[in-house]
């Protein structure tokens, strides 16, 4: 900046190092709330120590990084896409974000989702356009990208389509449902997989020995390696920390003598296995999917399984107990009319004596919802009845079942010659009760499954009573 100002310039009068900024001058940056640096340092966690320098320390991915494949040209700097990341925690998303910015004249700029606004982002852009202009191009990581709002996102697509930008997105959500539309359009969506168990080895092993990670300075045995393997699930950050967790222990276990990871020594360290569930990702939606679709399937153990699950992540108690009500009525109904009733008295423990002592009612429900009969008659003779309502099958209610609790009802013909059923001994008497247009249409239609079984011949006979034809 010296040749701006004239200090090397020996005609150049003292108070020209005063004078104002011209034109050409770069405006000082605007404030931006940018993503926390990851820490550094021998101080730092293991996962952050051994986070890949290069690709050729990437484990796992290789679909996405297969010579000539567009993550791979980003990384290597031959590519100009921007790129949404969509995986589970664990996968590599922030170490691709971060080597992508590594490539050749690129700058690196990182927002969380999580304490970023538009302002923030709108800043972060302007900077992308002076640096532009310089030849040296911008790009932009936002972490947790579905938490942005719709406004957010918008704030993105001049800059990611003129390419201001490089946005690498990342987000644990399908993108489809997540990011909007217009942006997606602009954007490679690439999906990343959880890493195999011989990625998670190969990691391990790295991070045991490597200058970066522990240094060779513990040993693991086989069976603790493959301890630690089946609690990482796939997630490479989740793997570490369990390694440093237990590293940490053997160190003071062995005092003056050789550190040893051993089985005891990691589950000593991990007090619990970590569970793959992410309350507000996809992993959320899987597993209440899969914990109904075993229930409908009566497999008992399997929805145990994934009621677990979502207990030991923290899932809101008052989301499993609205989902049990939904699927007493859904798949059971009047095969087991009695599930719904346990399903709601275990909302009601949810609600009243709350959480881990109202987890008891949840697997009681669970159980009762399981092992019941099941019908899907409640359900299909719901769907029926709104379809025809919906096509129009609504003709006007018979006159002798209107309302007839105000002047002038009977000169309208309203309630008029409606028979009451409680005089008949039967209880049951000849009336017709649906719309003209609809009489003699059969909803409900129940199954031989449980209860349902007594109402499968008890609801023809009704019928014929009704509509007069005994």
């Amino acid at each position: 900046m010296s040749d701006v100002f004239g200090a090397d310039d020996p005609s150049a009068e003292p108070d020209a190092l005063f004078e104002a900024p011209r034109e050409e001058d770069p405006e000082p940056e605007p404030e931006i709330r940018r993503a926390p640096a990851a820490p550094t340092g021998p101080s730092a966690p293991l996962a952050a120590r051994m986070r890949p320098a290069s690709l050729d320390e990437v484990v796992g991915q290789q679909h996405l990084l297969e010579p000539g494949a567009p993550l791979r040209r980003l990384v290597e700097g031959s590519g100009a896409a921007s790129v949404v990341l969509y995986g589970p925690p664990g996968t590599g998303k922030t170490t691709l974000a971060s080597l992508i910015s590594g490539a050749t004249g690129r700058r690196f700029e990182a927002l969380s989702a999580l304490s970023a606004g538009v302002k923030d982002v709108r800043a972060v852009i302007d900077v992308a356009r002076r640096r532009l202009a310089h030849g040296e191009q911008t790009v932009l990581f936002i972490d947790e990208v579905h938490r942005f709002s719709k406004t957010q996102q918008d704030a993105l697509l001049a800059a990611v389509e003129n390419r201001i930008v490089l946005l690498v997105a990342a987000t644990t959500e399908n993108p489809s449902f997540s990011v909007v539309a217009p942006l997606l359009s602009r954007s490679l969506v690439l999906q990343l997989q959880p890493l195999g168990t011989e990625d998670i080895r190969q990691l391990l092993e790295r991070a045991r020995v490597d200058e970066r990670g522990l240094g060779g300075m513990v040993d693991i045995t086989d069976d603790a390696l493959d301890h630690l393997v089946r609690l990482a699930g796939g997630d490479a950050r989740r793997a570490l920390t369990a390694l440093e967790a237990s590293a940490e222990t053997a160190s003071d276990r062995a005092g003056d003598g050789d550190a040893v990871i051993d089985l005891s020594t990691v589950e000593s360290s991990i007090d619990r296995a970590a569970v793959r569930y992410d309350r507000d990702g996809d992993q959320h939606y899987d597993v209440a999917s899969a914990f109904i679709k075993s229930l409908r399937g009566s497999d008992v153990d399997a929805a145990l399984h994934y009621l677990a699950r979502m207990i030991v992540a923290g899932e809101d108690p008052r989301f499993i107990a609205r989902r049990l009500m939904i699927q007493a009525s859904e798949e059971v109904g009047m095969a087991d009319p009695t599930a719904l009733q346990t399903a709601v008295a275990a909302s009601h423990v949810v609600q009243q004596v709350g959480m881990p002592e109202a987890q008891l009612a949840l697997a009681q429900a669970t159980i009762h919802i399981a092992t019941a009969p099941k019908s899907g008659a409640v359900t299909a003779a719901l769907g029926a009845a709104i379809a025809d309502v919906k096509s129009g099958k609504a003709g006007m209610v018979p006159a002798h079942l209107r309302d007839g609790h105000y002047q002038g009802a009977q000169k309208l013909g309203n309630a008029v010659g409606y028979r009451y059923p409680h005089d008949h001994p039967d209880g049951v008497l000849a009336q017709q009760y649906a719309p003209d247009e609809l009489v003699g249409v059969d909803y409900f239609r129940p199954t031989n499954h449980g209860a349902e079984r007594e109402l499968a011949s008890r609801v023809p006979k009704l019928r014929r009573i009704v509509r007069g034809e005994r």
